[in-house]
């Protein structure tokens, strides 16, 4: 059962919540229409943008990071290798690990892509005050939290596990 709003801070939780819905579905539509452009998929863009960021990337890490099962970033990872634009790697230290790296093509292809929704984010973000920035991180670490906790409260619950567990 969701969580009663209290009548004066509803409009502001309506407005948060809107607010956040907005940048997720403008996230969306703008990494769909870049990838577009360029040929891809908004999972493959996301995916090219992230290796180069970061550099290689394990398997789980990159799942992680997308927030999306490891066979379907497996999928992901087999078409983008077929393309071209990315390579395998075993991990010399754990030959359990496989990060995947940017192919020469791949990071070509990184670069040309100049705007996309993580920038204009981290524009956004870096036009506001410092204290500001520290502020809505912690909110937002507060708020994933319990979102988190939520979700995984409910996946207890629809697993069959008691109602009185925590996760």
């Amino acid at each position: 059962m969701p969580a009663t709003v209290p009548t004066e801070t509803k409009p502001d939780v309506d407005a948060i919540v809107e607010t956040i819905i907005y940048l997720y579905t403008e996230s969306r539509r703008l990494t769909k229409g870049m990838a577009r452009e360029v040929g891809l998929t908004g999972p493959q863009l996301t995916v090219i943008k992230l290796l180069e960021s970061f550099g290689d990337i394990s398997l789980s890490s990159l799942s992680e990071r997308i927030r999306a099962q490891n066979s379907t970033v497996t999928g992901i990872i087999d078409r983008m290798e077929r393309e071209g634009l990315v390579r395998r790697e075993r991990s010399t230290t754990d030959r359990r690990v496989i990060y995947i790296r940017l192919s020469d093509k791949g990071a070509r292809l990184a670069r040309q892509i100049d705007v996309e929704p993580m920038e204009i984010f981290r524009a956004a973000l870096q036009s506001l005050s410092r204290d500001d920035v520290r502020d809505l991180l912690r909110i937002l670490t507060k708020l994933q939290k319990r979102v988190r906790g939520t979700l995984a409260l409910s996946g207890a619950r629809a697993s069959g596990a008691p109602r009185d567990e925590e996760p």
